[in-house]
């Protein structure tokens, strides 16, 4: 089935853009032309057939993009979500992809990149839930992914069949990326890797030197473990990139 984009854009010119740039790529489109109408699509999706991506610009009535990223967040971790504003500063951005945003490009935009963007954040959804209904397979069988149990480091428990962190007990509310950057970082916890792998990795795209994104999802996941545990669990090698805290 085609994947269904809800795209979420006050502009009725760019979202009717939007929708002929996704059409043109065989997904499914349905328009949202307020942030409040954009949650009532949403909420009507559980019932009708969830949204696969969202496509939001930041600068809505009725709700701010902003809220709305706080609102999925808050009951969905995983759906894809892309923003586009016209809101160029590096802080906007920053403060944006820390609030659980997967990706921010910037009006106006190129088609071709919108399609590159929206594919492969879809590819990525669709390898995460190909990668849980294999260690829900596992679990069912008795053994987590290859044969592990969860990943343990210090205070950290990484429960890979749940796609469950916990520091000390507690749950962490991860995104999907945050979630994908400490299980790899805990897989090796002596190896370093690069801002270019880790992007590699977990975004299954081709890294931009002047992206943040890396920074930022490692900047977020320092401050949700110290949140419970105030010791360091991520250290930066300088230079090179990151690593799990060596004790």
């Amino acid at each position: 089935m085609a994947a269904k984009i809800l795209i979420i854009e006050d502009d009725e010119d760019i979202n009717n853009l939007l929708s002929r740039i996704m059409r043109g790529q065989g997904y499914e489109t349905v328009q949202a032309f307020s942030g409040t109408e954009g949650k009532l699509r949403l909420e009507m999706g559980r019932s009708d057939g969830p949204a696969d991506l969202l496509l939001l610009d930041l600068m809505l009535p009725g709700m701010m993009g902003e809220e709305l990223i706080g609102e999925i967040r808050r009951t969905d971790p995983d759906i894809p979500i892309i923003v586009l504003s016209a809101k160029s500063g590096i802080e906007e951005r920053v403060k944006v992809l820390e609030m659980g945003a997967d990706d921010y490009l910037v009006k106006p935009f190129a088609a071709a990149e919108v399609a590159a963007r929206v594919a492969g954040a879809l590819r990525r959804s669709t390898r995460r839930k190909a990668d849980g209904a294999g260690e829900q397979a596992d679990s069912a069988k008795g053994q987590g992914k290859g044969g592990h149990g969860p990943l343990r480091y210090r205070e950290l428990t990484l429960d890979a069949d749940r796609r469950e962190v916990r520091v000390r007990g507690q749950i962490l509310n991860l995104t999907a990326h945050e979630y994908d950057i400490l299980r790899i970082l805990m897989q090796e916890p002596g190896r370093v890797y690069s801002r270019e792998r880790l992007y590699e990795l977990v975004w299954q795209g081709g890294y931009y030197g002047e992206d943040n994104t890396v920074n930022v999802h490692v900047s977020n996941l320092r401050k949700k473990i110290a949140a419970v545990d105030g010791s360091e669990y991520i250290s930066t090698v300088w230079g090179i990139g990151f690593r799990m805290a060596q004790s």
